[in-house]
């Protein structure tokens, strides 16, 4: 199976594309990339992602260029689920922003929550840019078509106003029925966002402006899952009822 890359650059009009910068340093340097190798190159038409075949043309650490050959059909499946992830440790939320985007999620706000440790949150907007690159890098390796949007940080209220459908707080609740529970009674809701919480997880104030706004409270069972697990675990049963009732 052919490398996809998203194209950097591209002339529709000569059926010309490229990649410029760390994209084509990694290409060149790391996968020793040689003109007349075949790759699959996302492009732009109309706001739509579309893949094509892409031969290389010309090679070096700045640059790579492609000549475009054939659209070819996308296999790629992103869902249309926003998740809500309050900031927590940096090396910990990249990995959980990685895999959230190779399980095909649509979106990511990252949040600002009550028991966000104050230098992360401080932190939080120099980080965004590193996110999407992590995004682009973990859409490429998955084969996605579409790049999926890393939102700025926001506060928790502008979050959840800026998300419609569904919305599902993952807590620590007795009373909280199991995710699985709520997905079978949403008699497939569209679109859906989930929500996971800090270190040391939502106040009582914060659940209850989720609750002011409608959102239901899940569990993902009887244990505690740290903030990373609990978005993949969350986005993985997501996935699969999706599939399932595809079939």
């Amino acid at each position: 199976m052919r490398r996809r890359w998203i194209a950097d650059e591209v002339d529709h009009t000569s059926g010309r594309a490229a990649l410029t910068g760390e994209h084509a340093l990694h290409l060149a340097r790391v996968l020793r990339a040689t003109p007349g190798q075949q790759f699959d190159i996302v492009t732009q038409v109309d706001g739509r992602a579309v893949v094509r075949a892409g031969r290389i043309t010309s090679v070096t650490e700045q640059r790579v260029e492609f000549e475009l050959g054939e659209e070819l059909p996308d296999n790629s499946s992103v869902s249309s689920v926003t998740l809500l992830l309050a900031v927590f440790k940096f090396d910990r939320m990249e990995w959980a922003i990685e895999k959230a985007v190779e399980l095909g999620v649509e979106r990511i706000v990252p949040v600002i929550a009550r028991r966000t440790e104050k230098h992360l949150a401080a932190a939080a907007d120099k980080r965004a840019e590193r996110w999407r690159r992590i995004a682009r890098e973990a859409s490429q390796q998955s084969r996605r078509a579409s790049l999926p949007e890393i939102a700025d940080p926001l506060k928790l209220e502008p979050a959840i106003q800026s998300v419609q459908g569904l919305g599902i707080v993952l807590a620590e609740s007795e009373r909280a029925q199991s995710l699985k529970e709520i997905l079978e009674q949403a008699a497939e809701a569209s679109p859906l966002a989930l929500v996971v919480g800090p270190d040391g997880g939502w106040t009582t104030d914060e659940l209850k402006q989720f609750a002011d706004f409608g959102w239901h409270s899940a569990s993902l069972g009887p244990t505690i899952l740290r903030a990373e697990t609990a978005a993949i675990a969350a986005l993985a049963v997501v996935m699969a009822m999706a599939g399932c009732s595809k079939e």
